[in-house]
């Protein structure tokens, strides 16, 4: 049986906290298998917090890496689920 892991990322102030975002999700590219991001827009809106959703492979400590340095950036928090 596979194991899916799903890693949230909220994200708050996107547009201040973007560049640094970017860069982290770069040094990870190798572990995302799957990259999907949400925030509210339309015509005369764009919300400045976002959700993005990752499928993430790579042993236990590369995961635990990746969620410590997600919640290290200012305005964003990351949580793990587990799909076994």
């Amino acid at each position: 049986m596979n194991s899916y892991y799903i890693l949230a990322i909220r994200v708050d102030h996107r547009q201040t906290n973007a560049i640094k975002l970017q860069e982290m999700l770069t040094k990870y590219g190798c572990n995302i298998r799957l990259r999907v991001g949400m925030h509210e827009a339309g015509a005369d809106f764009c919300a400045d917090d976002g959700l993005i959703i990752l499928q993430v492979c790579g042993d236990t400590e590369i995961t635990n890496s990746m969620i410590t340095d997600f919640d290290s950036l200012d305005g964003v928090t990351a949580r793990m689920l587990d799909m076994n």
